[in-house]
């Protein structure tokens, strides 16, 4: 029942080999990996008049011009700098992750991978929040049930997500699209009707009147928090980047048109809805969202209104997926690295990394329910993150021109260098003026993150080198079954199972479940290297289930032995030292135990391996 359950919700299998045509195309890529960009539009405005309206009221629409053209220049300036780091990783894909660990070691890597994980993590919360608020805003009695609508969302992205990259992108790609539709026909008409027919501009009563007491460093010290604030416009920029092996061939072509495409739009929505706040006078309000106001004032209280707030509502909540693109892979390199537990670098039954994006929905929904739901509780922990990552990357694409000099290092030089600089001061002013509104929470959790990671590194570095198969010697000797002996690798705790066959049974095999061809022809070599004496049994596996096919074969053992036989499995399985350190590893020898015993008259016996 559970295994049709899960057919239906999520699909069936896909075979390994099927992984080459799970990318993005142009149009897809944008969909996907721009959402989160675009998104931010949406909020990044009423941002910058949270900060200035109840201080300076009304002239809160004189600064907030130059406070936007500063933030379009900012934009540029990243994206072309991010452009630079995908043509140096035009297959690979140069997340701030791989770029500062490769060119500033290991360390900086850390922190712009936490930095990262944390920025998506953040991008759920905060895009999902602010879409709930879109859809109160047009639907008041359901402001009661905001945290309820919080989670909904982020279960249903995570459904949608584990059912595989292409399938999302297809699906998700019409709101964006529609969004994009809605925000230029907002945009062209608002300034229609503000510029050509000069339509009456509603009276802005609950606006202070400017305070000419604040003083010229309280006014430069105010404007740095409102950019601060509104700098969460370029949140989502270096998602492209970081999937660039995700797109169709050419991999790093394909990028860079989705980015300069990005670039532009943001450019267009972020300064037409200034803009349109500016000459609306426009404030942020509990009951409506600043974009629904400005939406309200152009197209009125009609059809047009309640189908712009629903592509706002689908566009905020499927910039989550953005983040549900990002937070998977990086795991699962860190995963790779050792940084993070192994299970987060397996690809599920279709093709996406299934463990990363459910860790991603339960954490999202914990810091859903811990703000409840409240947008803008979560910005000031947001952008500090973003930033940060965003130094990173053009500090390490600085040093690898520094190092290689090859083809125009001297420009490329100069732009991820003018993009570095400008990113720390911003990452910088963003640390300062919001420390006291949450960042302090970003500068307090990295280095929590970062000493994480390095303890679990060491675990793992602990393990291999006490699972080395050359450091072996054998501890069992001298001792008879139809013995079975599952293996993954060949590995300390295998060959010590085998040993310990070899003193109850002459009649062995070691039976290996390939879903890696490469990996399994390596296992081979070493095993006829080695040479135990005993045969190995390979069986492939094209959806890469490692039980079904084990389990199969054992059943159909068990009941093909003739009269006085017994089936012996032996379930090789180390024991770390520590009991915390068994949640970095896959419980897969208990799971098959159980499994057998159910199903088979097989002796089954674990063979422990007790880490120092």
């Amino acid at each position: 029942m559970l295994k049709i359950l899960r057919r239906t919700l999520i699909g069936s299998p896909m075979e390994s080999a099927r992984l080459a045509h799970e990318r993005f195309s142009v149009p897809k890529g944008l969909a996907i990996l721009s959402s989160d960009a675009l998104s931010s539009v949406a909020y990044a405005t009423e941002e910058i008049l949270h900060v200035l309206v109840p201080v300076i009221g009304l002239a809160s629409f004189q600064l907030i011009t130059p406070i936007s053209a500063a933030i379009a220049m900012l934009l540029f300036i990243v994206a072309f700098s991010y452009k630079k780091i995908i043509d140096a990783f035009p297959r690979s894909g140069g997340g701030a992750y791989i770029v500062a660990k490769d060119y500033l070691g290991v360390n900086a890597g850390l922190v712009a991978g936490a930095a990262l994980l944390f920025d998506y993590l953040l991008t759920v919360a905060v895009s999902v929040s602010a879409a709930v608020a879109a859809f109160t805003s047009a639907f008041h009695p359901a402001a009661d049930h905001r945290v309820q609508l919080c989670l909904l969302t982020v279960a249903v992205l995570v459904l949608f997500n584990l059912r595989g990259i292409t399938e999302s992108a297809t699906i998700f790609s019409y709101p964006t699209y529609a969004f994009i539709v809605g925000m230029l026909i907002l945009i062209a008409a608002g300034f229609y009707k503000i510029f050509i027919i000069h339509i009456h501009v509603p009276a802005a009563a609950v606006i202070k009147p400017v305070d000419n007491n604040l003083g010229s460093l309280a006014l430069i010290w105010l404007t740095m928090r409102a950019f601060s604030s509104g700098c969460t416009a370029l949140t989502g920029v270096e998602a492209i980047s970081n999937a660039v092996p995700n797109f169709k061939e050419p991999e790093n072509k394909n990028a860079k048109k989705v980015l300069t495409i990005l670039a532009i739009m943001l450019f267009i929505m972020f300064s037409g809805l200034s803009i349109l706040a500016k000459y609306l006078h426009t404030v942020p309000t509990h009951e409506m969202t600043v974009i629904s106001q400005i939406a309200q004032a152009v197209f009125g209280q009609g059809t047009a209104f309640y189908l712009f707030q629903a592509s706002t509502f689908l566009i905020l909540a499927l910039a989550a997926n953005t983040a549900f693109a990002g937070f998977p892979m990086l795991a699962s390199l860190m995963a790779r690295d050792g940084f993070l537990p192994r299970y987060l670098a397996l690809r599920g039954d279709r093709l996406v990394f299934s463990n990363g994006i459910v860790l991603l929905g339960v954490l999202a929904g914990l810091l859903l329910v811990i703000f409840d739901g409240i947008t803008t509780r979560l910005i000031p922990l947001y952008a500090v993150g973003v930033f940060t990552s965003f130094t990173l990357s053009q500090s390490g694409m600085v040093k690898r021109w520094l190092t290689y000099k090859t083809g125009n290092w001297r420009s490329n030089l100069f732009i991820n260098g003018l993009g570095a600089m400008i990113t720390a001061i911003v990452t910088l002013i963003i640390a300062v003026t919001k420390f006291t509104h949450g960042a302090w929470a970003i500068l307090v959790l990295v280095p929590i993150m970062v000493y994480l990671f390095k303890a679990v590194n060491r675990h793992y570095l602990d393990v291999k080198k006490q699972l080395d198969f050359d450091n072996y010697q054998n501890n069992n000797k001298g001792l008879k079954h139809k013995v079975i002996i599952p293996a993954a690798s060949l590995t300390n705790v295998v060959a010590n199972t085998i040993d310990y066959a070899k003193q109850i049974s002459k009649d062995i095999k070691v039976v290996h479940i390939s879903t890696d061809k490469e990996f399994t022809e390596k296992f081979r070599k070493k095993w006829e290297s080695w040479n135990p004496g005993v045969e190995l049994l390979i069986i492939e596996s094209p959806y890469r289930s490692v039980f079904d096919p084990l389990v199969e074969f054992i059943v159909n053992a068990d009941k093909a032995k003739n009269p006085g036989e017994v089936v012996t499995v032996l379930i090789p399985e180390f024991i770390t030292s520590k009991w915390r350190h068994r949640f970095l590893h896959n419980q897969t020898g208990l799971m098959l135990q159980n499994i057998l015993v159910i199903q088979t008259d097989a002796v089954v016996t674990t063979v422990p391996f007790h880490l120092k």
